[in-house]
């Protein structure tokens, strides 16, 4: 019985891990794991809540929600979902725009999208974008992140940012002399102890350390130099409403069901539902998916490397999908696989989505329990926590040396996906970045495809050819891109030719183009009185060449996939040709 299709198999993973045994000792290492995880979740998704613009709860309520539904319905093992850096340049200008309202509206059509593109089979398609666009956009969002951290880092007096990046950077340098002591010695301490703690001690996450660490400076550092050297911290900062009532901090409460288009707009007045909102949110909303996809089996392919296992990337779209539809009505944001939490979950032995799925409770657990306490971190430690991110996602020195390593064709892509993601966003820089190193790879493919005749054959053939049969050999693909190129070669054949063979056996591809060029030369030929015999045709090729009625065309040109058989029928052809044509003597 032939199986059903992977795509169509939610939770294929979660099954797979059961089907394959699972017991108390897996399930142990899966809830430490999980528990591990969890605790570097906790401060990174509240950090990158903020990042977007939105209160810090969203972030939690992004993993707790959308990571435990994609945990179970996914195709990896062990990939950890909840909101990544490389969103925050996306879904920032959307907060902007449309507040919060419209920023789960678009998260919601971008879920949709996201199953659409899994139920068509394109998360394989995915894999195939080029590795300068990935590192350029995501050492450009790196970039771009780091330099908005800039405001909570030194404790700037900015008021509202500008959207365009420029812009910021331009308001920050404006806003240095407003830079606060206290502010600076608390991120400068936690940033200290994020980037040297793994150094001396891996069991303990270096956010736990570091974090903690800046709250409680950050809380004795006024009663003993005095209130000036009192800091922003996420109580003083964000304010909830409950019965009427104005809270500090982060609300002690599980996630709760609401419409996304009853939250507030860009106005702070509810934002409703409407086509024109549709319209504006959609281009949005493909980017996110699109980036979605890519980030999720990027960390897929990872996760896959260190357990020896394969991921099904159309079920594991599909899980994205769902998790970015139904998060949303919880207060979650876009949400997609995470490489870093994904990794820490592997090191500490997860092994299968029940690892994730714990993740997932120690933050509810969080919520609920040490939601007043959360509200003592520091806004200066969280931004010190997302400049290590930054860093480490830009991996700007792998791209420095990429770019000068690189060919120069993928070292230019990668500096202007780069610079594109920077200067605008990460939409323009991909479409540049793909369209550009599909051109570039296009002229490689039309550097290498080309016609050469054979002068010697009998060389090349081991067996001697009649003088009036040439034999060319065609390299490389003919599409749309190579083909006139390549037949140039074919204007013209000397006279005495009866019969040409093309040698199409490293010739894997034929494409409309490459038909259409190879008819002009077919037709040049015919008009010469010489046939043309294509040989070693492989099965695209041929597929394409029959599609196109090429067998009908008997007496122009013959098509054989066994090379010898062709050359064989071509000397056939000039032997009656010869016969034919030779004068008969006359009769005694």
């Amino acid at each position: 019985m032939k199986e059903t299709p992977a795509r169509f198999q939610p939770a294929i993973a979660l099954r797979k891990s059961f089907r394959e045994g699972y017991g108390l000792a897996q399930l142990r290492a899966d809830l430490l794991a999980g528990a591990v995880v969890g605790v570097v979740a906790l401060p990174l998704s509240m950090a990158l809540a903020i990042a977007v613009g939105v209160p810090p709860q969203h972030g939690l309520y992004t993993a707790i929600v959308a990571g435990a539904t994609i945990a179970i319905l996914g195709g990896s093992r062990v990939q950890v979902s909840g909101p990544t850096a490389a969103f925050v340049v996306v879904l920032a200008p959307i907060t902007t725009r449309h507040g919060l309202g419209g920023l789960l509206i678009a998260t919601v059509l971008a879920g949709g999208i996201l199953m659409i593109m899994s139920l068509s089979g394109l998360g394989r398609l995915i894999e195939l974008v080029p590795y300068p666009v990935t590192a350029g956009f995501t050492a450009g969002i790196g970039i771009v992140i780091a330099t908005l951290q800039l405001k909570d880092f030194l404790g700037l007096t900015t008021g509202p940012l500008p959207e365009h990046f420029v812009d910021k950077v331009g308001v920050l340098l404006r806003s240095l002399p407003s830079a606060r002591g206290p502010e600076i010695a608390i991120g400068v301490l936690t940033l200290v102890i994020l980037v040297g703690w793994p150094h001396l001690e891996r069991s303990v996450p270096a956010p736990l350390v570091g974090l903690a660490t800046g709250a409680l400076v950050a809380a004795v550092l006024p009663p003993l130099l005095g209130p000036e050297w009192t800091v922003a911290t996420i109580g003083t900062r964000f304010t909830y409403e409950i019965g009427g009532v104005i809270h500090t901090g982060i609300p002690r409460l599980p996630p709760l069901f609401a419409v996304p288009w009853s939250l507030p707009g860009g106005d702070g007045a509810p934002i409703g539902i409407s086509l024109d909102l549709l319209r504006d949110l959609l281009p949005a909303a493909l980017t996110i998916a699109v980036l979605g996809a890519i980030e999720s089996l990027l960390s897929a392919v990872v996760a896959d490397g260190m357990i020896r296992r394969e991921h099904d990337p159309d079920v594991e779209l599909f899980a994205q999908g769902i998790g970015n539809l139904i998060g949303p009505f919880f207060g979650g944001i876009a949400a997609t696989g995470a490489i870093a939490r994904t990794a820490t979950n592997v090191r500490s032995g997860g092994r299968s989505p029940i690892a994730a799925l714990a993740h997932s409770t120690v933050l509810l657990a969080a919520v609920l329990l040490l939601a007043p306490w959360l509200g003592y971190l520091p806004m200066a430690s969280l931004a010190a926590l997302l400049l290590v991110v930054a860093w480490n996602m830009s991996e700007l020195p792998h791209v420095v040396r990429t770019a000068r390593t690189a060919p120069r064709s993928d070292a230019t892509v990668l500096l202007v996906c780069l610079v594109l993601t920077v200067i605008f966003d990460m939409a323009v820089a991909v479409t540049v970045g793909i369209v550009l190193a599909a051109l570039l790879f296009m002229r490689r493919m039309a550097e290498v495809s080309e016609v050469t005749l054979i002068a010697e054959p009998h060389r090349r053939l081991g067996r001697t050819l009649p003088p009036e049969i040439v034999l060319y050999e065609v390299t490389g693909p003919l599409f749309f891109g190579a083909a006139a190129r390549a037949m140039r070669t074919l204007h013209s054949v000397d006279p005495g030719v009866r019969a040409v063979v093309l040698d199409l056996r490293s010739v894997p591809v034929l494409d409309a183009t490459g038909l259409v060029n190879l008819e002009s030369a077919v037709e040049r030929m015919r008009r010469a009185g010489v046939l043309v015999v294509l040989a070693g045709v492989d099965r695209q090729p041929l597929r394409a060449l029959i599609q196109a009625g090429w067998r009908r065309r008997r007496g122009v040109v013959a098509i054989r996939r066994h090379f010898d058989r062709a050359l064989d029928f071509a000397i056939e052809h000039v032997r009656v040709a010869t016969d034919e044509t030779r004068p008969v003597d006359p009769a005694p």
